[in-house]
């Protein structure tokens, strides 16, 4: 099976991007499929901050192409409030949110740690191991929301079919052989951060995939990408298909603008 390389953004509404990136005059409504003509791929952020509805997951599958992909973000409530603990219910509910409507276009889940969340081994190995690997298990986890959820949970699939999970770490302490260890005993990617020297930078092969997320290089959140700098990530990610890793590569140096026109330069690159 040949690799493939996915580039996009994370997120795609932002007020400073209208004008610019976007047209002037492009309707709000129309931005996702804008973005998803020039880009196969986007990170879903507003999943990190609440939950969504089934009908938003439904509409962004009809607004794109076949063949376009979601990385969906986890819930900051399991990853900063629970802090990876005790999240069987709050994993169920989230599962039952809707993403299942995205069918062919649910890329990989993405899992983001706050920076003061230290390694420890027997939490980051049980929640890894409660992850769902594929989308019939990621139902039948579904199903056991709480009423919270009851009358808006989407539990129906398409098809069964592989979930790929990646996590995003931002203490030193996870860079450890430990920490590759269990990630790769449950084929969990590491992503390789790009945060101007900020967070740690891991390029271990932990899982048949590689997602990057690339913040700025120089100013977080902020500065844009050199041209030799994206030859440089175009090399890595070339080589990491050659190894046999689908790619997931997404940028987030949305403050001045820079993601989007960089995720195009990277993706004329590949």
């Amino acid at each position: 099976m040949i690799s493939r390389a996915f580039v996009g953004i994370s997120g795609w509404r932002y007020a400073s991007w209208r004008g610019d990136f976007y047209p002037r005059g492009l309707p709000q409504r129309s931005e996702l499929a804008y973005a998803a003509e020039r880009l196969n791929s986007v990170e879903l952020n507003g999943s990190f901050y609440s939950l969504q509805r089934p009908s938003s997951y439904e509409r962004w599958h009809d607004e794109t192409p076949a063949g376009f992909v979601f990385a969906v973000k986890g819930s900051r409530f399991i990853t900063h409030m629970l802090a990876l603990r005790n999240t069987d219910q709050a994993l169920a509910n989230f599962l039952a949110s809707g993403m299942l409507a995205l069918g062919p276009k649910l890329g990989p889940m993405l899992w983001q740690l706050p920076e003061r969340l230290t390694f420890d081994a027997a939490v980051l190995d049980a929640f890894l191991g409660s992850l769902p690997q594929t989308t019939s298990a990621a139902a039948a986890l579904a199903r056991q929301h709480d009423e919270r959820l009851d009358g808006r949970a989407h539990l129906d699939i398409d098809a069964d079919r592989p979930i790929r999970h990646a996590l995003e770490v931002r203490h030193e302490s996870f860079a450890t052989a430990d920490a590759y260890r269990i990630a790769r005993d449950h084929d969990v990617a590491l992503v390789t951060a790009d945060t101007a020297g900020r967070w740690p930078v891991i390029r271990e092969r932990t899982a048949g995939i590689r997602y990057v997320r690339l913040h700025g290089s120089r100013e977080l959140y902020s500065s844009g990408y050199t041209d030799s700098e994206l030859d440089a990530w175009a090399a890595d990610i070339r080589a990491w298909l050659n190894d046999g890793q689908d790619v997931f590569a997404y940028f987030d140096n949305d403050a001045r603008g820079h993601a989007p026109f960089d995720a195009e330069r990277l993706a004329q690159r590949l």
